[in-house]
């Protein structure tokens, strides 16, 4: 006698689980960085143009450095406990935990891009520009994305120096470059989204696309400790 065909008994549990822990957690994500990111959301709201006021929302913007390990360390419960995850408490606990740190990475990285703001504004007159100019963008674009990634590795790796981890990125963020370069259409994708739509932007696009990130900066961090 031929066996009978077997049935297809669907997603079980744990699928929905899993599915269930990765909305909840992209959910809870956007709130929580809305709160701790919440002057800098409020007068986004308020201002009709704010690439005029460029330097003001920069100076706001140290407040996303610690939120962002927060977001991490929920991404990192995620993938640890799965359908379990705890995001606000991950989200709470990576905050607290990281802020001394991330908050430096945030202000370092903030006044290199005031400093490079105003540089680019002032070259754009002088002879060179043509060279000064992508020269000022690139140490921009860098800056950007090693902050990030050493953000990354302060959630990866808490017990490990900030000379440690900010040498560690960047040479993720050039050998990897093209994952540095996805990390910058993910961030610009999600600040447009915020500029455009700041309730809906910051309500929507945020987590999904920093779980992308989080995501290749674990896995280039994990990549380099397997093969030290």
């Amino acid at each position: 006698m031929s066996a009978k065909p077997r049935r297809w008994a669907g997603p079980g549990f744990e699928t929905f689980g899993s599915i269930f822990g990765f909305i909840y957690t992209f959910l809870a994500g956007n709130v929580l960085l809305a709160a701790a990111n919440a002057p800098l959301v409020f007068c986004l709201a308020l201002v009709a143009d704010p690439a005029a006021a460029w330097p003001f929302f920069l100076a706001l913007s140290v407040t996303i450095a610690p939120s962002l390990a927060g977001v991490f360390a929920a991404f990192r419960a995620l993938n640890d406990d799965g359908g379990a995850v705890k995001p606000v408490a991950a989200f709470l606990r990576g905050y607290k935990r990281s802020f001394a740190k991330a908050a430096l990475l945030g202000v370092g990285a903030v006044a290199l891009l005031m400093f490079l703001g105003v540089d680019l504004a002032v070259i754009q007159s002088v002879p060179g520009a043509a060279l000064l100019v992508p020269l000022v963008v690139v140490v921009a674009a860098v800056t950007v994305s090693l902050a990030v990634t050493a953000i990354a590795g302060v959630v990866l790796l808490p017990e490990a120096r900030l000379k440690s981890i900010l040498k560690a990125s960047l040479y993720l963020v050039v050998q990897r470059w093209y994952l540095s370069l996805a990390m910058l259409i993910l961030l610009g994708i999600i600040v447009s989204a915020a500029v455009l739509q700041p309730v809906l932007g910051v309500a929507l696009a945020p987590a999904p696309l920093l779980f992308v990130i989080w995501s290749n900066a674990s896995y280039a961090f994990h990549a380099v400790l397997r093969s030290a």
